[in-house]
This record gives structure tokens, C-alpha cells and sequence, in this order.
């Protein structure tokens, strides 16, 4: 474990997919330079928002099958229940469902939700509507995961393209085991992960709470608890 104090804990990651990207802008930059020296440091910006973008922060998640974490980081724009995508397999009952918006300044390297296996992993061209809203996740391009646990639980989690975001990599394929906190994939830029709980499972989060991928709670799957509900201060 790094020291908290120590000078290489204030250097974030940079997940390798970003590489060319920043390669790109900064190229770009350089070039635009020539042609005129303030279009250089416009571009050098733009170059930091893209290194700021790619980052991929160490995350401490934690090790309990019955934990789902949220996936993603950003605002928690909705824990109502929902008809999983067909194309997952998950059956046409609404379940609970617990949508997170990635702005492009949050973190989008997004990570498993629960400790288990992908049993099916499932793409599906769309449109590229705001994210933040309901209709983008039955018509937003998508990539979906359907994860079960040991104990045989079913979670689905589906990566939502936006109105920005024009790809969407997966880092994991059918069969694959994960453990707590996991990669599993990274949509670019600025888009939502959508969470599908079992039938009677409570969020543990509510509408404008921030989450953090892989640390904050969303919720628990062997606990009866009743209903969230928030409170703005």
C-alpha cells in the first residue's frame, strides 16, 4: 500500500485505453502551434482535460458477496424499478434499478458492481440521447452484463453511451470471473451505467447522492431494510 503522504499517491493512474487520445491532443497541439502560439496552450488544455478524463484512481471496495457497489462514478439519477434490456436475458418483470450519470469531469472507468461470473455479455446499437434521462437507457446505445454471484444472484449492469460519447470498451467477456472492485469497462465521454437488482432488493442510495465506483454502497442483497429517501441540506 502507498503512503497517503508520500509523493507518488498524488499521481492518478491513467488507464492505458487513454494513451492515444493524449497522444492525439497533444499532437494536435503542437501543430496548431505553428500555426499560431495561443492555439498551442488551447490545445495544452485541452490535452490536461484529456489526461484529467482518462484517469483511473485506485479504488478500496469491499470484499463481501452481498455488497453491490456502485459501478460508476457520478450522480445517482434514479432507484425506481425498470424492465431489464431483453438482451440481457433477465426476464420482462421490472426490477430495481439504480442509474448513475458520469459527467465528462467523473471518472469513467467503470468496475463490477458485485463479486461473480459474467454469464452473458450483450451489445446494442442506439441513439445517443442525454444520458441523465430515462428514455436513454431503453434507446441509448448500450453494453450490458449480466452477472451472477455463487450464492446464484443475478445483477445486471448495462453501460449506456450519451449525447457525447461515441465508444463504449469493455475489458471483460462471458465467462469471466470478478472479483470486488474489478474493471470491467470505460465509455467515452460523458454517459450513465444503469444497475438491475434482484426482485425485493431496497437501494441503498437515492436520487442526487453522489457515488463513488466501487466504494460507495448502492445496496445489500441479503438485508430487508425499508425504502431511502434523501434530504438536500
Amino acid at each position: 500500500m502507498k503512503d497517503p503522504g508520500s509523493p507518488s499517491s498524488l499521481l492518478v493512474p491513467i488507464h492505458p485505453a487513454g494513451w492515444p487520445f493524449i497522444a492525439i491532443f497533444f499532437g494536435v497541439s503542437v501543430v496548431l502551434g505553428f500555426i499560431w502560439t495561443p492555439l498551442f496552450w488551447l490545445g495544452l488544455v485541452a490535452t490536461a482535460w484529456c489526461v484529467f478524463f482518462f484517469r483511473d484512481p485506485e479504488r478500496t471496495t469491499i470484499d463481501d458477496p452481498a455488497v453491490v457497489s456502485s459501478p460508476a462514478d457520478g450522480m445517482v439519477v434514479h432507484t425506481h424499478a425498470r424492465v431489464p434490456p431483453p438482451e440481457l436475458e433477465m426476464g420482462a418483470q421490472a426490477l430495481p434499478c439504480v442509474g448513475i450519470f458520469m459527467n465528462i469531469f467523473d471518472t469513467h472507468v467503470n468496475r463490477t458492481p458485485i463479486i461473480g461470473r459474467v454469464a452473458r455479455r450483450a451489445y446494442h446499437e442506439g441513439k445517443y440521447l442525454n444520458a441523465s434521462t430515462d428514455k436513454a437507457s431503453d434507446e441509448n446505445e448500450r453494453q450490458s452484463f449480466k452477472l451472477v454471484t455463487d450464492r446464484g444472484d443475478v445483477v445486471g449492469l448495462v453501460q449506456i453511451a450519451g449525447l457525447v460519447a461515441r465508444r463504449i470498451v469493455g475489458f471483460v467477456d462471458e465467462g469471466d470471473s470478478l472479483r470486488a472492485g474489478d474493471r470491467v469497462g470505460l465509455i467515452r465521454f460523458g454517459s450513465k451505467c444503469d444497475v438491475y437488482l434482484p426482485p425485493g432488493t431496497v437501494p441503498s442510495v437515492v436520487p442526487g447522492q453522489k457515488a463513488v465506483a466501487g466504494e460507495t454502497v448502492i445496496a445489500m442483497l441479503d438485508v430487508q431494510q425499508p425504502p431511502r429517501r434523501g434530504r438536500t441540506a
